[in-house]
């Protein structure tokens, strides 16, 4: 038990924000990150290799990330979750309009890459283990991962254009 909660600790903040913007809900992060608890608890027994619980564990969360998503109908949208939904205790840094920006960027995501993007920043994953987590070969999460990232790029661009359109009309008026 004692195992346990120690490694659950050290990957909690992780989870959490990986589940805040896969599903775009504190609450639903919230329910997702205790399912994944309580499965990774049944299991632990089994697990041969500590080494492996956060990869394990991540893997469980995608999981049931998936299933809740299929679960509401949405595939592949994220929608913004209300301020006062966002309360993780280890993100005190970022603001609500961060947060919220993140959540609409990603939404352009197909969901493998969300994933991928996801386990790569929140997970701190390499591409070769995101291919072992999402049973892929290693080409393909990283051509998935460099598209993502271009599509992310193109959105922030497209973004900042339009911000500098609005701040030359405000200066115009």
């Amino acid at each position: 038990m004692e195992e346990f909660r120690k490694l659950y600790e050290e990957v909690y903040p992780d989870l959490y924000r990986m589940a805040y913007y896969y599903l775009g809900s504190a609450a639903d992060a919230e329910d997702a990150v205790q399912d994944t608890a309580l499965a990774a608890w049944k299991h632990f027994g089994g697990l041969k290799r500590k080494e492996s619980f956060r990869a394990w564990i991540f893997q469980i969360l995608v999981n049931i990330c998936r299933k809740t998503l299929r679960g509401r109908g949405r595939h592949s949208s994220v929608s913004a979750a209300p301020a006062e939904e966002w309360q993780p205790a280890s993100t005190p840094e970022t603001n609500l309009a961060e947060r919220l920006e993140i959540l609409e960027l990603l939404s352009i995501l197909e969901e493998e890459e969300r994933v991928i993007v996801l386990l790569s920043v929140f997970g701190g994953y390499k591409g070769v283990e995101i291919a072992g987590l999402l049973n892929r070969r290693h080409s393909t999460i990283r051509s998935r991962y460099r598209r993502a990232l271009k599509k992310l790029e193109r959105e922030l661009q497209k973004k900042e254009l339009q911000e500098k359109s609005r701040i030359q009309k405000e200066e115009s008026i």
